[in-house]
Parts: structure tokens; C-alpha cells; sequence
């Protein structure tokens, strides 16, 4: 099997030409190495680059992406310093799924040739595409997408001895999974009794469905939470560290489980998959776009794919499919389709999200269920649509609206939630947090030292900043602190209330709802097999993930959809090496 050129190929070939070109530099130029730096905007704020000249040549660049969100900066922070070395050129592309972290490093390494006083022509040539070598092969599985549900099958599958290529269109992996910050839910786990909480099986799975407006496929419900804890165990035996628990939106017991500082849970969940993987000698193929499922006599067998840089397209030819390619949240023109209600909407996906393969599971016999149920995240930023975790609101956050006034129950699950910010007049509110709440969460933290929110020493310095009435958020935020102190909120029945905000700094965050989870897609069974009309199974073909449609109903619960996709991703990889 020929590969396809993967994310750090372009290394190896700079560091070639860098050899080649200090030798050259050695043998015939006066030795001259001088460093300049420079700065560029990304997506989350500035970048800076330190760019090394010998002789007018680039041999070496260093950037600071660190502002830059974690699982998106790292393919960008390689590839584009390797790529500019190797050509001695900024003409570059960005790399998909990374653009603006792209263009910002691509800007300070341009600024810092300007500081230089070099002419940028001379780096400005032309940039050939990389050589991509395909060819058809075959293999036991093939897993469409790279987050969580289709890194845990592929795991199953190469720990039962079976061969299995993972297939991802964007430049990265993981997904909509990398993205995931707030926490993963499951019942009955070790680290519960070891602190004491007391959860079920059964509380799980009436949380679940009363969140999904009793719309859920039950079967489906129960197999999700029945194994909720011991996928949190697998994935910590993985290394990904989940071991603090807080809640979310909808839930009435502590069962939502994130790293022990509260950062992002999705890039440790990938952190830890990946491992495995490598562990494993499992081939991750990038940029490998499924255009087509084959059918052979009635059966799965095989998918079509196209390198999205080179334009080559190859086969695979494979027992068995297990698609795993997420929603349709980032394609506005489905979401449209399905929900005019929706449209112009902001959504929180990655661009890969675009339901393509929900479609090919369509033409290939699929049952689909639930298309029209899409949740809108609450909290995301009025600007950008930039996701904030609902954590925020579990660690103690609250939500004022434009006058400064609680409207609505915090933690109430997300469709109730965003519902009540778009019947505000200007259908945008305000998230307000604290200083002890920053010190707390590195996800927090990391919100703040990228420049979002806006900061205020005291309430009124807040509502200031924000334009608001001083006075009105004073008499909120005091009466809300009165309430957390006599453990009763009499307003909304919120009992989930850790911060009483008697003390600042304070820090405001402008929301407003944006698309975030697609709950319809293709019906599997208990076996993650993919189901037709008449309720059969499609050979050859399995489904797990943001993909599959029953499980959430007509509202998802912040924190079931990683317990979804690493359970039922397990039981696919499970199941087609039986």
C-alpha cells in the first residue's frame, strides 16, 4: 500500500534543503546569520515568528502559536515554517481546517522578512504542490473520519487483529471532537465513588431522555449510558486524564468528566486515541476525501476517495466500511434544507462537517431519522460564533441580558437555554464570570488570554465596559450572591451554584446561539450496524458518532455526545472483527 504525503512529510523535506543549503552557504557565501521577528493576526490573536537569514537564505523559522486553539495550531505551526524553508517562498497555501492560524503565521514570517529590509519577490516564487503517490488497496476496514468514534473503532479493530485505514478529508485529525471543551458525561464510574456521588445507570438515562424530549431511541439511550463508564475508564487507561467532575445543562447528578484543570476535553480525548493508534502502527490518511461507497451485489465494499490537494483519486477496497465523518452542522445550505427556521445562523463545527457522507449513506439504502432536530449552542461569541463551554455555567457562571437581568435557569438544557436568549430583544445576553472562577479553569483562562470578554474590576467597571446600567447588574448580581449564600435560588431553581460573585475581577462575555449538533443522521442498531427503510442491516456497512441519528432525540445534552461517540465507535470496531 502506497501512502498518502501525511502531516509531516514537508519536515523532513526541509530539513533536507536546510543541509543543503548551510553547506552551500558554507562553501560559498561569508557565513552572515541574522534573526528578525515579526508578527502576524491569527484566529485567536498575534502570532510572532523569529525568522533566521544565512547568507539571504531562510534556514530557520520559529513561531509562537501558543494564543492559538490547541488540536489546530500544531498541523499549521509544522507545515507552514517547513513548507516556506523547503521552497524559499511565502506562497504557500494555509492549511485547511487552520486558515486563519495559517495566514497568521504566513503574515508574521512576512513581517519579519519586511523587518529584514530583503525584497519579497525573491520569496515569492511559485510553490508546486507535494508530490501525493495513491494507488488502490485493500484492507479489512476502512473508518471514514477521524474524531472520536472513528479513531476508537479503528483502535478495536487493530487491537483485535485486524487491518484498518482511517480516511480524513481535513488536513488534521479529529474532528469536531478536537473542538469539544465542556466535559464527557457517564454514571456509575470509579472516580464518582471516589468522591462520593451518587449516580445510576437509570438517573442517567432519564436525564438523557427528558433532555431529548422522550423523542430518543430508548435501546440506544441505554446501551450509550450502560457503557458510559467504562468507556471513561478505556480512555483514561489511554492516558487522557479525566479524572474532575462537574455537570452540565440537564443533568442531575455531577457525571460530566474532564481533565483535572479543566481545559478542553476533546483535544485530550484525540491526544490520547492517537497514541494508541501510533501504538498500533494504524495508518491515518489525510486529506483523503470519500467520494463514493462502492456497492458490490447488494453489499458495502469498498469506498472511492480523491487526495483533496493532488486532485489523484485511489480505492479501497475493504470488508467492512464504518463510517464515522460527524454531522452536516457546517453545511448552511443542508441546515437550510432542514430547518429555515436556522438560516444565518453561525455554527460552532469545523468545516469538514458537511454531511457528504450522509448523503453517499442515503444513495446506498440508509434509513435517515431526525434530520430536522439541530441543537443551537447557547453561549457563543455574538461576533465570531466562537464556542464558549458550558462549563462555565457548571464551574458557577451566570447570564444577564441588555438590562442587566437574569432571564433564565443556567443550566436548564441547551435548547431552553438558547431559545431564552433569542426571545431577548436584541436576542444576544451576557455571560458573566469571576476571577476565581479564571483561576480555575484553564478553559476560562485560555478565553481571556485570547481577548475574549471584556474585563471589569468591580460590577460597576463591568457594566460600564459593556454598556449596560450599572445599577441594574449591581442589584442582580447582589441578589443572585444573597441566593447562593442561602443555598435556594428563588428566581429559576437553579441548585447548581458555586460562586456567589461578592468579589472581582469580573469578565462579561457577549453570546448569542449558533448551530452546533446535528441530532438526525443515518439509524444503526445495538450493533452499530447501519439500518434501510425496512429496518435491515446494510452489509458491509457500520456507523458511529454525530453521524448516526436516535440517540439525542430532539435535544442533546452537553456531554453525551463524546459518551456517544466513544461507545458506540467501540462497538462498531467491535463488531466487524467478530
Amino acid at each position: 500500500m502506497k501512502k498518502v504525503l501525511k502531516s509531516g512529510s514537508f519536515l523532513i523535506i526541509a530539513f533536507f534543503l536546510f543541509i543543503m543549503t548551510a553547506c552551500s552557504n558554507n562553501g560559498d557565501g561569508n557565513g552572515e546569520i541574522t534573526t528578525y521577528e515579526g508578527t502576524g493576526n491569527g484566529f485567536n490573536g498575534e502570532i510572532t515568528a523569529v525568522v533566521t537569514l544565512e547568507d539571504g537564505v531562510i534556514t530557520d523559522i520559529q513561531v509562537d502559536t501558543d494564543i492559538e486553539s490547541e488540536g489546530f495550531r500544531e498541523t499549521a505551526t509544522e507545515e507552514i515554517p517547513a513548507q516556506i524553508i523547503a521552497n524559499q517562498s511565502i506562497e504557500v497555501d494555509a492549511i485547511s481546517g487552520a486558515t486563519a492560524t495559517s495566514d497568521g503565521i504566513i503574515e508574521a514570517i512576512t513581517s519579519a522578512l519586511i523587518a529584514a529590509g530583503v525584497n519579497l519577490d525573491d520569496f515569492r516564487s511559485a510553490v508546486e504542490s507535494a508530490v501525493v503517490v495513491v494507488e488502490d488497496f485493500e484492507i479489512d476496514v476502512v473508518v471514514v473520519g477521524s474524531g472520536g468514534a472513528g479513531l476508537a473503532a479503528a483502535i478495536e479493530v487493530a487491537e483485535a487483529g485486524n487491518s484498518v485505514v482511517v480516511l480524513e478529508r481535513m488536513p488534521i485529525i479529529g474532528g469536531n471532537t478536537l473542538r469539544a471543551t465542556g466535559g464527557m458525561n457517564a454514571s456509575e464510574t470509579n472516580l464518582q465513588a471516589e468522591n462520593d456521588i451518587e449516580d445510576s445507570n437509570e438517573i442517567f438515562f432519564e436525564d438523557t431522555m427528558i433532555g431529548g424530549h422522550e423523542t430518543n431511541d430508548p435501546e440506544m439511550v441505554e446501551i450509550m449510558v450502560n457503557y458510559s463508564a467504562d468507556a471513561i475508564h478505556w480512555l483514561n487507561d489511554l492516558g487522557a486524564d479525566l479524572v474532575n467532575i462537574t455537570t452540565s445543562g440537564g443533568q442531575s447528578v455531577l457525571r460530566t468528566h474532564r481533565p483535572a484543570d479543566g481545559s478542553p476535553v476533546g483535544p485530550a480525548i484525540i491526544r490520547a486515541l492517537e497514541n494508541r493508534l501510533d501504538e498500533l502502527n494504524v495508518e491515518i490518511m489525510l486529506n483523503s476525501e470519500v467520494q463514493d461507497l462502492i456497492i458490490t451485489d447488494g453489499a458495502v465494499s469498498g469506498v472511492e476517495v480523491t487526495h483533496m490537494s493532488s486532485g489523484e483519486s485511489f480505492t479501497v477496497t475493504a470488508d467492512s466500511v464504518i463510517l464515522a465523518a460527524g454531522g452536516f452542522g457546517a453545511n448552511p445550505e443542508m441546515v437550510e434544507y432542514y430547518r429555515e427556521d436556522l438560516a444565518g445562523h453561525f455554527t460552532t463545527n469545523h468545516e469538514g462537517a458537511n454531511g457528504s457522507v450522509i448523503r453517499m449513506a442515503e444513495i446506498a439504502g440508509a434509513h435517515l431519522i431526525d434530520m430536522e432536530e439541530i441543537q443551537i449552542h447557547p453561549t457563543t461569541d455574538r461576533e465570531t460564533g466562537y464556542m464558549f463551554t458550558e462549563a462555565l455555567r457548571a464551574d458557577g457562571a451566570i447570564i444577564v441580558n441588555n438590562e442587566g437581568v437574569r432571564f433564565v435557569h443556567e443550566l436548564d438544557p441547551r435548547d431552553a437555554v438558547a431559545s431564552a436568549i433569542l426571545a431577548q430583544p436584541e436576542t444576544d445576553a451576557f455571560l458573566i464570570t469571576n476571577g476565581e472562577m479564571e483561576e480555575n479553569n484553564a478553559t476560562l483562562a485560555g478565553y481571556i488570554r485570547n481577548g475574549y470578554g471584556v474585563a471589569g474590576e468591580t460590577l460597576e467597571d463591568l457594566a460600564e465596559a459593556i454598556g449596560i446600567d450599572a445599577q441594574a447588574l449591581i442589584a442582580t448580581v447582589e441578589a443572585y450572591g444573597a441566593m447562593v449564600d442561602a443555598g435556594e435560588d428563588t428566581d429559576f431553581g437553579r441548585v447548581n451554584m458555586n460562586q456567589n460573585f461578592s468579589e472581582g475581577p469580573f469578565h462579561a462575555f457577549s453570546i448569542t446561539p449558533s448551530i452546533h449538533h446535528t441530532m438526525g443522521g443515518v439509524r444503526i442498531d445495538s450493533q452499530a450496524r447501519v439500518l434501510n427503510e425496512d429496518g435491515e442491516a446494510i452489509t458491509g456497512l457500520y456507523a458511529a458518532g454525530e453521524i448516526v441519528g436516535g440517540i439525542h432525540g430532539a435535544n442533546r445534552l452537553g456531554g453525551n455526545a463524546l459518551t456517544d461517540i466513544i461507545v458506540f465507535g467501540r462497538i462498531a470496531g467491535q463488531t466487524v472483527t467478530r
